[in-house]
């Protein structure tokens, strides 16, 4: 109630007014905040439900857009229609963050519905280079919902706001609480942080291999015991009730060797019965046991980056 009047604050924010990229969650009571960006002519990111395809949508209306265009530009009907994807490799740079909240205090301590994606949104924005320690957040709430909240609540993974927005009001928060510096991987209560959500969430684990290759530490609090399963050599069946079937990867970098394809294959749970590698045509084939198995390899590897490209990853057009 009182979410559209409230977004109307953001015209009269400075930080609103300078920023050229705006991201913006996609739920219902931010409808007006992603429309007021577009109609200032800044770029929209919207981030995809559950990071389920990707990371971002950047938000593209048609040119010369009426404004009852935009308005549909802002809904989640309009996010698919007129949208293209932004992944990891996409050079973003977000000058002001909206999320919303469940409950905020004033101070600028927030408690989102308890699933964590909103901070997990903005780790994967530091991981990228996307967001600075001085980018503004905000967020719009109901009078309501701004509410005393004990600090012994906070995480090092949640995210604060610097500005709340209500129908009656603009709170400026002054918090010094520091934000997150990036995925707290070890957290087991962050977003249910672990093999299953990776699962879920290709690009997540793509940034966690990214993370991998350049050193950091990105073990997952329940890694110990899939990893003793990971490390038990898999024994090719070929025969069975099984039919082979072929994954496509394609657009490999040409600096790319096999081993650091295979290396992926394994972090990411997916080698195949037999590798057809095919560097100079930038390509490879993988053979799994079944249609299943080679289904859920597409599924874990889509979103992959090797080498700065993304990895084209398909069941194989011609199965022999």
């Amino acid at each position: 109630q009182g979410a559209s009047h409230a977004a109307t604050r953001l015209l009269s924010l400075q930080d609103f007014r300078a920023a050229n990229t705006v991201k913006v969650n996609p739920d219902a009571p931010q409808k007006n905040a992603r429309f007021l960006a577009l109609e200032a002519k800044k770029t929209l990111l919207v981030p995809t439900p559950r990071l389920r395809t990707g990371l971002f949508n950047k938000i593209v209306p048609p040119p010369g857009a009426t404004k009852e265009i935009l308005r549909i530009c802002a809904t989640s009907q309009g996010i698919k229609e007129y949208s293209v994807p932004v992944g990891l490799d996409g050079k973003a740079r977000v000058d002001l963050i909206v999320v919303g909240s469940v409950a905020i205090s004033e101070n600028g301590w927030r408690i989102g519905k308890g699933e964590g994606y909103a901070d997990m949104e903005y780790a994967m924005m530091v991981s990228m280079g996307a967001v600075q320690e001085d980018t503004p957040v905000i967020t719009i709430v109901h009078d309501c919902q701004v509410v005393d909240i004990a600090e012994e609540l906070l995480d090092d993974h949640d995210l604060t706001v610097d500005y709340i927005l209500t129908p009656t009001r603009t709170i400026k928060t002054n918090c010094k609480r520091p934000k997150p510096q990036g995925i707290l991987w070890h957290k087991a209560s962050y977003l249910c942080l672990h093999y299953e959500m990776l699962e879920k969430i290709p690009i997540l684990k793509s940034l966690r291999y990214r993370e991998k290759q350049t050193g950091k530490d990105v073990t997952l609090q329940d890694e110990h015991s899939d990893l003793a399963n990971a490390n038990t050599p898999a024994v090719p069946q070929l025969e069975g009730s099984g039919v082979i079937t072929t994954v496509y990867v394609g657009n490999i970098p040409p600096s790319i060797r096999v081993s650091e394809l295979k290396c992926a294959l394994r972090e990411f749970h997916t080698t195949p019965l037999r590798l057809n590698w095919q560097g100079a045509q930038h390509r490879a084939f993988l053979d799994y046991k079944d249609k299943a198995a080679a289904e859920s390899a597409v599924s874990s590897l889509k979103g992959l980056s090797l080498g700065g490209n993304t990895l084209r990853v398909e069941l194989a057009k011609n199965q022999r």
